[in-house]
Parts: structure tokens; C-alpha cells; sequence
């Protein structure tokens, strides 16, 4: 496993979602929707999914032109109005394939999220329900039909014994293959340097 930090806080069914933060930082990932009702979709996520309003710029006549969206450190949602038609589809049609957004989640959040959306009633909400990799999914779809995916993690005690058995030999197999080319990588750099100084020592004895 990597040593970077992760504002995801562990699975469990405790596990409290981290707070959400106004700083400004250097945004390594972001997504940029198009909304034909700016207002209405900013309320969709705010109001029915818990994000916050960071700052909205305002354009040449006032009225805005970028509103910069948050819910957890790195969660960062840019919303703009839409130049001509930004519907991929009709939000009340069944989901099909296409590009989907995923917000990590914490577990015991999920029920209220939704209650939560749709008491809103400006997009459409599926879910949560359990997935096979043992993740709880909560699909969002907002006015212009565009997903959103909060998922959590299932807690050990709840998740499958199987499926979380098959996820830790893959890891184990995938630890290994790195340290095989690791050694692969330092004995083609020990070749390397071994054939430099050889060929080193063939010029100076030639010279000589």
C-alpha cells in the first residue's frame, strides 16, 4: 500500500466523514459540468448532496460564469453555464453507460445523503445499494442527467469474506511483479555500468 495520506478516513461503521475545507490549494483533479439552470444545478449539489459553494466568479455582466464546488478535500466540482445543449440524457431514463463522477464516501452516510437528495427533488437518486466488490453506491443524477457516484467502502463485518480474500492476493501478487522488476531495473543498471567501465578501460588501454 502507498504511504501518501488519504482524507478517506478507514471503513467502518462508525466512521465519520472528514470535514470539509475552504482552503485554496493547487487542485491535482477536477471535473467541469455543464448546466443549462446554473442556479438549479448548484442547489441540486449543494442543497441535495451536501457540497458547498467555495466562490463563484462572476462574468463581464455580473451575472455568474464559474461556480467552484467542494465536499471533501479534493472533492473540487467546477460548474459553468452550458453554451448549447448539455443534457447526455433524460435524468428520469434508466442509467446506461457513460461517464460516471465517484466521490468517496464514509458507510454510515449514505441513507441520510439520499433521504436527503430526494427531498430535493431536482435530480434523480438510486440507491444506496451494495456492489459486488463490496462498496455501498449511492447514484445521483443531476438535472442535466450527468452521474455522480458516492462510494463507500463496506465495513470488514459487513463486506464479503471471498471477495476481500481475492483483493489481497491480488495485492500480494502485484507487491511482488514490483520488487521482480525493481531487481530487473537495479541488475540492467549494474550491466549498464559494468559495460561503461569496461569500455572505459578498452579506450585508455588503447590509448596507452
Amino acid at each position: 500500500m502507498t504511504e501518501t495520506p488519504s482524507p478517506v478516513p478507514a471503513p467502518a461503521v462508525g466512521a465519520q466523514a472528514p470535514p470539509i475545507s475552504r482552503a485554496i490549494y493547487g487542485m491535482p483533479m477536477f471535473a467541469t459540468l455543464q448546466a443549462r439552470d446554473l442556479a438549479a444545478t448548484v442547489s441540486w449539489y449543494t442543497d441535495g448532496l451536501g457540497f458547498i459553494n467555495l466562490f463563484t466568479m462572476p462574468g463581464p455582466d455580473g451575472a455568474p460564469l464559474l461556480v467552484h464546488l467542494r465536499r471533501w478535500q479534493f472533492q473540487d466540482l467546477l460548474v459553468r453555464p452550458a453554451r448549447g445543449p448539455a443534457t447526455p440524457r433524460d435524468r428520469a431514463a434508466t442509467p446506461v453507460a457513460g461517464c460516471q463522477l465517484s466521490f468517496a464516501a464514509v458507510y454510515g452516510e449514505l441513507d441520510a445523503l439520499a433521504e436527503r437528495a430526494r427531498a430535493h427533488a431536482a435530480g434523480r437518486v438510486d440507491g444506496p445499494a451494495d456492489t459486488p466488490w463490496n462498496t455501498r453506491d449511492l447514484t445521483a443524477t443531476d438535472p442535466d442527467g450527468q452521474v455522480v457516484v458516492f462510494t463507500a467502502a463496506r465495513p470488514p463485518e459487513l463486506a464479503d469474506p471471498a471477495f476481500t480474500d481475492r483483493m489481497r492476493r491480488a495485492q500480494a501478487d502485484t507487491t511482488r511483479a514490483s520488487r521482480h522488476t525493481g531487481q530487473v531495473g537495479r541488475g540492467w543498471q549494474l550491466s549498464r555500468k559494468r559495460r561503461q567501465r569496461l569500455h572505459q578501460e578498452h579506450l585508455a588501454g588503447a590509448a596507452s
